[in-house]
């Protein structure tokens, strides 16, 4: 039963008020609610991957104080196992002045930004982006400065002004699967040192790079750190994107503000779940890496099919993403997106969400359904596009 009350006579501050709903999270949230009610709906729209996991189990844990807070840079073995797994991509790490395990890799890109711009910063962001970089800045007091989706990284160079602090490199892309090459990589490194800008690389999707198109981590061009801030998580290569632990790379200096910032928003992660991912760190990389190739491997399946149906899709090879065009369609993403899940029981996310350059786009997950599902959705997805040319 829903109550009806007046409107609130509280005023929202304006920097929040005029913040964007995360469109993905929307859909979603009208996926849950229209499944709720009975309805069959072919998820298309969801930013993970269903794996088959253990129940995890905590009794090998206990006399680990799993119910309490743990240390708020991160519970050290977890930092220390992490710092291990970063060598393995060039990325040194120390364990106990470079890095903070946060709730979830999305407040740690916002603590990063926050740590670095002061009001009326710019931040470079090309498109297509992941939804919630333009907010964050702004919730930052920062200006976005949006790059559209056919501008070349090695034309970034054309939006840097006095103002700009830093730019963001989403690598691998969501929603497009592409991976940066060395030298796209290199030249972002070149021109921060050049301006003296902050490069935030948020590489949550690495594990589901294929084999035939190496991830090159965007710290092994900087070791030092001098201006680079690596973001990931738990939650993409380890199926527990629930469990919302992430974390985030960068000098000493820098963590040391972050550090104060966790401790005000946070104070830890969870403590019972970080000691589980530190103990079992390799026992469920070793279950879910299978099963990233086989997302993987039916993520260039579909590229396959949608090529075949005339339907194009931005360049990229990772992730479990792909960001397809609406080709000849008059409506525009949000409409089309809306009516396909109106009409055809399919949700994808629409492409405006990701930055104006990208209306004409949707992007299909393809983690959470099979591959006969994940075929009826992109027979409905072209249907659509069909019926409205």
């Amino acid at each position: 039963m829903t109550t009806v009350r007046t409107p609130s006579p509280l005023r929202p501050s304006s920097l929040v008020d005029g913040a964007a709903q995360a469109l993905s999270i929307k859909y979603n949230n009208l996926v849950y609610e229209l499944s709720a009610a009975g309805q069959d709906i072919i998820t298309l729209s969801l930013g993970e991957a269903f794996f088959d996991l253990p129940l995890p189990r905590f009794d090998d844990l206990a006399g680990h104080g799993l119910h309490h807070y743990s240390h708020s840079r991160g519970l050290p073995e977890l930092r220390q196992r992490l710092a291990r797994y970063w060598a393995d991509f060039d990325v040194p790490v120390d364990p106990d002045t470079e890095i903070v395990v946060t709730a979830g890799s999305k407040v740690a890109i916002y603590m990063a930004l926050l740590a670095v711009i002061e009001p009326g910063d710019e931040v470079i962001i090309p498109e297509p982006f992941w939804l919630s970089y333009p907010e964050q800045v702004r919730l930052c007091r920062g200006v976005p400065v949006l790059v559209p989706h056919d501008v070349s990284v090695f034309d970034l160079g054309r939006y840097v002004t006095p103002r700009t602090r830093a730019v963001v490199i989403n690598n691998p892309n969501n929603p497009s699967g592409r991976v940066h090459t060395d030298a796209e990589l290199e030249f972002v490194h070149d021109l921060a040192d050049a301006r003296g800008l902050v490069v935030i690389a948020d590489e949550a999707y690495h594990e589901f790079v294929p084999p035939e198109t190496p991830f090159r981590a965007c710290g092994s061009f900087d070791p030092e750190l001098r201006h680079t801030v690596t973001v990931n998580s738990m939650s993409k290569n380890y199926g527990v994107s629930g469990w919302r632990v992430g974390y985030l790379i960068a000098h000493r200096d820098l963590i040391d503000q972050v550090l104060k910032i966790n401790q005000h928003l946070i104070t830890c992660a969870p403590t019972i779940l970080s000691w589980y991912l530190a103990e079992h760190f390799d026992d469920i990389l070793a279950i879910t890496r299978p099963q990233i190739r086989r997302v993987v491997d039916l993520r260039r399946e579909v590229a396959g099919q949608l090529a075949d149906i005339g339907i194009e899709t931005l360049p990229g090879s990772a992730t479990f993403y792909l960001f397809a065009s609406l080709g000849g369609s008059t409506l525009d993403s949000e409409e089309f997106a809306t009516r396909l899940l109106r009409e055809s029981a399919v949700s994808v996310v629409a492409g405006i969400a990701y930055g104006e350059s990208c209306d004409r786009h949707i992007r299909i997950s393809v983690g959470t359904e099979s591959p006969y599902r994940v075929a009826r959705g992109i027979a409905a997805i072209r249907n659509l596009i069909d019926a409205t040319t």
